[in-house]
């Protein structure tokens, strides 16, 4: 495994291996590799020839009251398991390589925004467009992969390679779960006894609102109302929201007449756990 940390040196790389006709697979993270970021890496490694991973903290897609210094690193722990995993190449860039001087173009994204965990977070996604926009020229893929975990991420990004023509074929991989369906999350190790035992409701609430597209119903309202109802009944965590949204567009629809994700966030006393599941107008996954 070839560890970089040049922009330059890294594209020269890729360089070689396009002029000897192999292909590219690219996972950005920022590190702290769990089960999740493994299985982007595995579905890489079997689809082409090298697999680049990217580790940078961006600075840019932290917010206010968002501790960019605490985030948690293990440089060492990610460089074996990337090895172990067949990384080909590690791109570990510093801050002052990625962002010399302050940008002079920013990009702000207007749409998929204002909903799901967005709401909440103002500026995040621009941040990880500008990011991704630069790790993309650097590393020249011809597929990227990210996890349906964090559906919306997955939205802007297919929006931002639609809007600049880039080369490159998004690879929505699906969610890693617990056995009794609960979201893996490094979270979830904040959660007490009790907590865990209530949280694959929230899979199992999503999942009932679908079932209720499969056996016919149409209505956005009345699914959400029941997936509510569901929850409610199941966990003692508060709501943060529960929508039903087309997809990738993220926008409002009145019927389901097209794919969809319905989507949950849930505040636990030391948790927030977020999970979605993306389904046709009959009720079929397509998108795990």
């Amino acid at each position: 495994m070839k560890v970089l940390g040049n922009i330059r040196d890294v594209q020269q790389h890729v360089k070689q291996v396009k002029k000897e006709g192999r292909t590219v697979g690219f996972v950005p993270t920022m590190g702290y590799l769990h089960e999740g970021h493994l299985k982007l890496i595995e579905t890489a490694r079997s689809e082409n020839d090298i697999v680049i991973l990217s580790i940078f903290v961006n600075p840019l897609q932290f917010g206010a009251g968002e501790d960019l210094d605490t985030y948690p690193r293990d440089e060492e722990r990610d460089r074996n398991l990337a090895e172990e995993h067949g990384v080909d190449v590690l791109f570990l860039p510093t801050t002052a390589m990625m962002y010399p001087e302050p940008m002079s173009i920013q990009l702000s994204v207007t749409k998929r925004t204002d909903v799901l965990c967005g709401k909440s977070r103002p500026g995040h996604f621009d941040g990880v467009a500008a990011v991704l926009t630069k790790l993309f020229n650097i590393v020249m893929p011809d597929q990227a992969y990210f996890g349906m975990k964090d559906a919306q991420q997955v939205a802007v990004v297919d929006a931002l390679i639609n809007d600049f023509n880039y080369d490159i074929q998004l690879v929505p991989v699906a969610t890693v779960r617990e056995e009794d369906g609960l979201a893996k999350s490094s979270r979830n190790v904040h959660l007490t006894a009790g907590e865990r035992d209530e949280a694959p409701a929230i899979q199992e609430s999503l999942q009932a609102g679908r079932q209720m597209v499969e056996d016919g119903e149409r209505s956005p309202a009345r699914i959400i109302e029941s997936v509510t109802k569901f929850l409610e009944s199941r966990t003692r965590g508060r709501i943060d929201y529960i929508e039903l949204l087309s997809y990738p567009e993220l926008t409002s629809v009145d019927v389901i007449d097209r794919p969809v994700i319905l989507a949950a966030a849930v505040f636990y006393e030391k948790a927030r756990l977020i999970d979605n599941v993306v389904f046709d107008r009959n009720g079929k996954i397509t998108t795990g």
